[in-house]
Parts: C-alpha cells; sequence; structure tokens
C-alpha cells in the first residue's frame, strides 16, 4: 500500500469525525503539537522501532503527548499503533493540518526576506495576498541572509522570487550565454 495512502485515510477519518462532532478547532492544535514532538529524532526512532510492543507504546505516547489533548486525538493514536501504523503519524498529522486549514479557508504563505521586516509591511503582504486568494493567510517569516536583499514569497504552490541572488544569477547566465555566443 502507498505510504501516503495510509496516512490520508488515517487523517480524513480523524478530520471527517472531528468535524461531524464539532471538534475540529480542538483537534487541530493537539495535530500541531503531534507534528512537532514528532520531528524530535528521539521520536522518531521510538516510533520506528519493532522492539517496542503496541502496548508499551502506545503507554509511552501517552506520557510523552501528556493527557491534554482531546479523546478523539487519543483514540486516534491509539488506533494507528494497535494497527502497526505509528510511523505514520507525522504523515497522518501533517495531513490533518493541511485539510483543517482548506476547509477553513486559509493560505499558507512563506516569506523569506534578508532581514526581518516590520509588522506593516508584513500586514500589506497578507492584505494582498487575501484580497487576491479571497482566503484568510497564515503568514511564516524566514530570515535568509544568503539572498542579500529583495524576497521571496511562496503562497501555496505559487512562487515569486525577487531576491537578489537571484538577479545576480539571471544576471551570470547571460553573461556566460553572450560569452559563449561571442
Amino acid at each position: 500500500m502507498n505510504y501516503s495512502k495510509i496516512a490520508i485515510r488515517y487523517s480524513r477519518a480523524l478530520f471527517y469525525s472531528a468535524r461531524d462532532k464539532n471538534l475540529l478547532d480542538r483537534v487541530y492544535p493537539d495535530m500541531i503539537f503531534i507534528s512537532g514532538i514528532c520531528t524530535l529524532p528521539e521520536v522518531k526512532e521510538f516510533l520506528e522501532s519493532p522492539i517496542i510492543v503496541p502496548s508499551k507504546k502506545t503507554a509511552i505516547l501517552h506520557k510523552i503527548l501528556g493527557m491534554e489533548l482531546d479523546k478523539k486525538t487519543v483514540s486516534l493514536i491509539d488506533l494507528v499503533v494497535k494497527n502497526g501504523r505509528e510511523i505514520f503519524l507525522p504523515d497522518i498529522a501533517r495531513t490533518f493540518i493541511h485539510q483543517y486549514k482548506e476547509f477553513k479557508g486559509i493560505t499558507e504563505s512563506v516569506l523569506t526576506t534578508a532581514v526581518k521586516i516590520d509588522d506593516k509591511i508584513k500586514k500589506v503582504i497578507v492584505d494582498i495576498i487575501s484580497d487576491a486568494f479571497g482566503t484568510k493567510v497564515e503568514i511564516e517569516e524566514v530570515v535568509d541572509r544568503e539572498i542579500i536583499g529583495g524576497f521571496i514569497l511562496r503562497i501555496e504552490d505559487n512562487y515569486i522570487d525577487g531576491s537578489v541572488r537571484n538577479m545576480l544569477r539571471k544576471i551570470e547566465k547571460e553573461l556566460k550565454e553572450y560569452s559563449l555566443s561571442q
């Protein structure tokens, strides 16, 4: 079976179940938490370990994740571990987060700049994206000094590279093409 299909099936089942019981806004933070904690190397290794029996994994996951989680989330974790699919937990969480944002009409964006931008400029960018896509916007700021100046904006699958680094690459490419043709 395709790995992505497994994650999609579990996350979809959780999403529809939480939606039908009006628990989406309670399960969503749980999935963000799970997604974050699953990036830790120790947790990854634990989830992938074939030596630890499922009952022990369930008990450890309950301790790691705490009892702050919604019952729906806990039951998903129990089911995933029982079925031997715990290695898909990060993918399930990531897929659920994507489904939630799509359902709520939230557009994810990443703005990369060489220096931190001020809040006024950030608000203008968020407003422009919001007007263009007709959705709410969640923007993540990334500072990358390697781009030298300008910005790189990723909005879902759209990509705008207005960085100085990119412009210098284009100039370099044109100069190399010009020198080769001479």
